[in-house]
């Protein structure tokens, strides 16, 4: 099936930036959420990075407009009818996605490919709640989506090879560079990143250092780009919280045991950038 139409499931910062890096691309795009509030935020999200490339000369009006004029704002899932190829990419919460996946079920037609952006929940679990296993694939992209050249594609015990390859090519098409992984709980991205974080906040827990301290060390003895703690942040400190539930719930080992503080920043509603507060304060 010919790819002309992409669906994006949520227009939060993982699904606007998915759904613009698919608009650049050239295809059509539906970006569904379930309020419309939610669909002119993330619109506005595309136009800010436009705006941005814009100021420093890399950007023109021209693309933000033709990039927009592409992008169809939705509330109602029904809408993904109209799709060829939908990717969810709804809250991490295991409940929420197979909601989405049965409704979807019914609303897309039978050769249409219904991946999804989870960062940790396994695909063959999500595959189930549908009758099309085969065309039921992990599409996990990067945040910020527009500048991150990683797609981890997951492939569940049931997806097609033909569902596997089309799902690469889209990401190529993208500009992406895509990596497969195998159907377990984090795939590769977060069983490795997820436990770094959460040592570093048991680091933060236990009083082996600021966090100033701690981000330091790691920027600066490591190489990394960002501390874990200013990453756990940017990720959102809820998202770290659910995949790492999703890491001990699906290994039962105690290397994977969120550290207290963390929950209690979540139970607190500090989640970081999003909220104002998390490990750092951030102005609104």
């Amino acid at each position: 099936m010919e790819i002309k139409t992409f669906g994006v499931v949520g227009a939060g910062q993982m699904g606007n930036g998915i759904a613009q890096v698919a608009a650049m691309s050239g295809l059509n795009v539906i970006m569904n959420d379930i309020q419309d509030e939610f669909v002119q935020r993330g619109l506005t999200t595309i136009a800010k990075f436009f705006d941005r490339g814009i100021e420093k000369g890399k950007l023109t009006q021209e693309q933000k407009a033709a990039v927009l004029g592409r992008i169809k704002g939705s509330t109602k899932l029904e809408d993904m009818a109209a799709a060829d190829f939908v990717v969810e990419a709804a809250t991490e919460r295991e409940d929420l996605k197979f909601q989405i996946f049965r409704k979807l079920e019914e609303i897309c037609r039978p050769g249409v490919i219904l991946s999804s952006n989870t960062s940790s929940i396994p695909i063959g679990r999500i595959a189930a709640q549908t009758k099309r296993p085969d065309k039921v694939i992990g599409m996990h992209f990067m945040n910020p989506v527009p500048l991150m050249k990683l797609v981890e594609v997951i492939r569940g015990i049931a997806t097609s090879e033909e569902t596997f390859q089309t799902t690469w090519r889209l990401s190529e098409k993208f500009g992406k560079t895509p990596a497969e992984a195998n159907d377990y709980p984090g795939f590769i991205a977060n069983r490795i990143l997820m436990p770094m974080i959460n040592e570093a906040v048991y680091c933060l827990y236990h009083g082996v250092g600021t966090r100033e301290a701690i981000d330091t060390v790691m920027q600066l003895g490591m190489n990394h780009p960002m501390g874990p703690l200013t990453l756990a942040d940017l990720i959102g400190l809820d998202t770290c919280l659910a995949i790492m539930e999703t890491l001990y719930d699906g290994f039962k080992d105690s290397k994977y045991r969120p550290c207290p503080l963390l929950r209690k920043y979540v139970e607190a509603g500090w989640l970081g950038r999003k909220t104002g507060r998390g490990f750092y304060e951030y102005k609104k």
